[in-house]
């Protein structure tokens, strides 16, 4: 009987312990995912010469317009010359 007792109690114990872990490994998945979801986050902004929608980290701004890169972004300029 004792040793019944013994072994339910070990493996309560072990069970309780994978519990735990898996707990902890759930909770640092969702950590990851939502640091992934910040980094990847954020607003779309579309360069003004090409349409293409890219993140506003990554765009340029340069009178009040977005540009994917800096050649679009003089292309845009260099158009706008003759205009004004």
């Amino acid at each position: 009987m004792l040793i019944r007792l013994i072994i339910f109690a070990v493996l309560f114990f072990a069970g309780l312990k994978l519990y735990r872990m898996y707990r902890e490994w759930k909770l640092n998945q969702e950590e990851l995912l939502e640091d992934d979801k910040r980094q990847e986050g954020g607003q779309m902004v579309r360069c003004r010469w090409c349409q293409v929608h890219v993140p506003e980290t990554e765009a340029l701004r340069d009178r009040g317009e977005w540009f994917c890169s800096s050649a679009h972004r003089d292309r845009y300029l260099q158009e706008q010359k003759p205009e004004e």
